[in-house]
């Protein structure tokens, strides 16, 4: 999906070279330019589905549904809105915070800084979490399993093989969906029961750090919805084919370039909402499974024991082959996962230091998109990760902390982006006021679990305990 060629150029004619909006693709070509969105969606499936859903499930039962929904479909909007600017200016999502008005570059700082853990966190507890699958077939320890998946994925992203990789994961993650689809029909609860869970409420044993890393990491989070901003500039959606060093002049785009960008939205809503719509009909099968097999147990998976519950879910209806296939998911998942977020860190923070450095008037390859690419690939994604793990030793954890500050973290996320998109983009390809709103709202959503989530921490609210 991601290896098509990119549609012709307009003629020179039609306007400066630098403000060219490229002729976008028609009818089922489309299909070619689902890429983006595809890696968007993967990128979190090793947790805010695979892990953190079926953990939910098997404490909360479907009390939590409506949340589960809300979550996904409001970051439908949000991410929207990141896709938005990229498309329409050429520019990535941290170029665009670059030019926000105040102390030079405090939005980088403001994004860069939390996501620091967030990176480390994240890896760690994605190659331990795999880990977990491989010591059931290969023996071994967990401890040694992950140092060595933390390299290997690291390696394939640094050697610039991720493309490859990325369309076998997709394969694989399709395979996976249609499994726990087919799986969570079979053991379709009762209807009312189900439906229940769609009525808003909080069970009153409930523990935040639970439920606020699962929204944060559901489909994607912060960090994961300005990747969306990359993948879409790599794949050459909009403007952005021209790989552009500064926004478009919207001054010298004429009324045809304008229809073109237009039209490019179109097809990356359309591609935006295919994920969603994926994304949503795997975590609710991953709740079903998990309310229906692993909560009458007690089972939650934990620890060094995610693969071993997690297997449960489809060896409990299929036998040994249903809980094998699952523990291959598992690793599956779990690698594929720790790949997009080297892959989606590493152009961030080479994105992030680029505006840093060259804002203190710095130069040479600090400066130089590659060589930090592949700097953080080997020190933020892979040497940090292993001595964390190595001295945590707990997937969950690390992966409940990171998801914490990524829910905490998308309000910041949405308001910023909402305020570039209404500052720099004309009215004709701005948000209508719905989205704009709905939007809005999707940040106060994650604000306000991410306050209560605080509240119970320091001990204002009942229910903190682990």
């Amino acid at each position: 999906m991601s290896s098509s060629p990119a549609p012709q150029s307009v003629d020179q004619s039609d306007a400066d070279n630098s403000q060219q909006i490229p002729q976008p693709p028609q009818g089922k070509d489309w299909l070619k330019w689902l890429g983006p969105s595809f890696i968007w969606m993967l990128s979190a499936a090793g947790s805010g589905e695979l892990l953190f859903t079926p953990r939910i499930a098997a404490l909360y039962g479907y009390a939590l549904l409506w949340a589960l929904v809300a979550a996904v479909v409001l970051k439908w909007f949000i991410n929207r809105e990141v896709g938005r600017f990229t498309v329409c200016t050429g520019i990535t999502i941290l170029e665009g915070f670059k030019r926000l008005p105040g102390p030079k570059n405090w939005a980088i700082w403001l994004i860069l800084m939390p996501q620091f853990v967030v990176a480390i966190s994240t890896v760690a507890g994605m190659a331990g979490a795999a880990a977990t699958a491989l010591i059931l077939g290969a023996g071994g320890t967990v401890q040694l399993w992950t140092v060595i998946i933390i390299l290997v994925t690291a390696a394939i992203v640094f050697l610039g093989q991720y493309d490859g990789v990325e369309k076998v994961s997709s394969y694989i993650g399709i395979g996976r969906t249609l499994a726990v689809v087919a799986a969570a029909i079979f053991v379709f609860p009762n209807l009312g029961n189900l439906s229940s869970g769609l009525v808003p409420q909080i069970p009153s044993d409930v523990q935040y750090q639970e439920v606020l890393p699962w929204l944060g990491f559901m489909l994607a989070g912060a960090a994961g919805l300005m990747w969306y901003s990359y993948w879409v500039g790599a794949r050459g959606y909009g403007a952005a084919t021209a790989r552009r060093e500064t926004p478009v002049d919207f001054d010298q785009v004429n009324d045809d370039q304008h229809q073109r960008l237009q039209s490019w939205l179109k097809l990356m809503t359309f591609s935006n909402t295919l994920a969603v719509v994926g994304a949503l009909l795997a975590a609710l099968a991953f709740l079903i499974l998990g309310a229906e097999l692993l909560q009458p147990e007690g089972l939650v998976p934990q620890e060094n024991q995610v693969a071993e519950t997690l297997g449960r879910l489809l060896g409990d209806l299929w036998g040994p082959f249903g809980f094998w296939f699952m523990v291959a998911i598992v690793f599956v998942t779990f690698c594929s996962t720790a790949m997009s977020v080297q892959d989606g860190f590493g152009r961030m923070f080479a994105d992030g230091t680029q505006i840093l450095v060259q804002g203190f008037g710095g130069s040479g390859r600090w400066t130089n998109e590659t060589f930090l690419r592949k700097f953080y690939i080997i020190t933020l994604l892979a040497g940090l990760p292993i001595a964390v793990y190595l001295l945590l030793g707990e997937p969950v954890v690390l992966l409940q902390t990171a998801g914490a500050i990524e829910a905490a973290h998308i309000p910041f996320v949405t308001g910023l982006t909402l305020y570039l998109n209404h500052r720099m983009l004309p009215q004709g390809l701005k948000p209508s006021a719905f989205t704009f709103w709905a939007t809005v709202l999707a940040g106060l959503f994650f604000a306000a679990f991410a306050m209560i989530y605080l509240l119970q921490l320091v001990g204002v609210m009942g229910g903190g305990g682990g």
